[in-house]
């Protein structure tokens, strides 16, 4: 895992694109939930751990699993504004996702100390990002955007870019993104089930976590 010190101590990824193969997209309306949740998926081998800030609860999440699953890489999701970049590293995100780009958001995430990954879904798109010196994206909505076959035809003329595909995938379509060479990890919510989380089903979750885990063994 490649990690890098920040100046208050703080350990965090050097690429979120290498923590796991797959990284988990977590929804939760509910923050008790957090912990046990990322504690699962931990277990499971699937440290890197994605909360969209989706709902009302997604910045406590955050602050509970920085706060009390130090082994659990968590970050955030659905970051559309510097506000929310700045809210999100304040709750503890070690890492950032969007599914698009403007100025605004791409200042204060490079600005933010800490990764991030912006979303991109056409060439230009990369193109654009590669010549600011951003190298890993988010590419979004995969299935509806080209699927493997898209991504893999982006590698030869933009070999320098590297992808989380997320959208649309499961276990299946993750192998599939996985062994193209410019796709470093997946994004997805397979091995979260609504009924498995809402239940509490903690087991459930970590035996699909390591399912997941296991796709680039």
């Amino acid at each position: 895992m490649g990690v890098a010190a920040r100046e208050d101590g703080v350990v965090t990824p050097a690429s979120v694109l290498d923590l796991a193969p797959v990284l988990p997209v977590v929804v939760l309306a509910d923050a008790s939930r957090a912990v046990p949740l990322a504690r699962a998926l931990v277990a499971g081998g699937l440290p890197a751990i994605e909360v969209t800030l989706r709902t009302g609860a997604a910045l406590e999440a955050i602050r509970a699993i920085a706060a009390e699953v130090p082994e659990a890489v968590v970050g955030a999701g659905t970051v559309l504004s510097p506000g929310q970049v700045r809210a999100a590293v304040g709750a503890g995100a070690r890492f950032l996702v969007s599914p698009g780009r403007t100025d605004p958001l791409l200042a204060a995430m490079r600005a933010s100390g800490v990764p991030f990954l912006p979303g991109v879904s056409t060439a230009s798109e990369v193109m654009a990002l590669l010549e600011l010196g951003v190298r890993e994206m988010k590419f979004f909505p995969a299935g509806a955007a080209g699927g493997p076959a898209y991504v893999r035809s982006l590698a030869a003329p933009l070999p320098a870019a590297r992808f989380c595909p997320t959208g649309g995938i499961g276990a299946d379509s993750a192998r599939e993104y996985l062994a193209l060479p410019n796709v470093g990890c997946v994004g997805g919510t397979w091995m979260l089930p609504e009924d498995a989380v809402e239940g509490r089903d903690w087991g459930r979750v970590t035996r699909l976590a390591r399912e997941a885990a296991d796709l680039r063994a």
